[in-house]
């Protein structure tokens, strides 16, 4: 489970960093702010989470190809 809230995390911290960047550089619009930084934080974790995102479906596709043990 770890590396889903560490992926999870980060995603969610590129969007507040890109929702702050682009605040600083004079974004008004409210909901132009929140679909720019969504499409940011996209393309940034894209490229800069490659690693978490191998790991955290390495570890969900582990979890799905595992039998269920079922105690009757």
């Amino acid at each position: 489970m770890r590396p889903v809230l560490v992926y999870t995390a980060s995603r969610i911290g590129l969007f507040v960093v890109a929702l702050g960047v682009l605040r600083l550089l004079g974004v008004q619009n409210l909901l132009f702010l929140l679909a720019a930084s969504f499409l940011l934080s996209g393309i940034a974790s894209y490229v800069l989470l490659s690693k978490q995102r191998d790991a955290m479906s390495a570890r969900i596709s582990d979890r799905m190809g595992r039998p269920e043990q079922h105690d009757d």
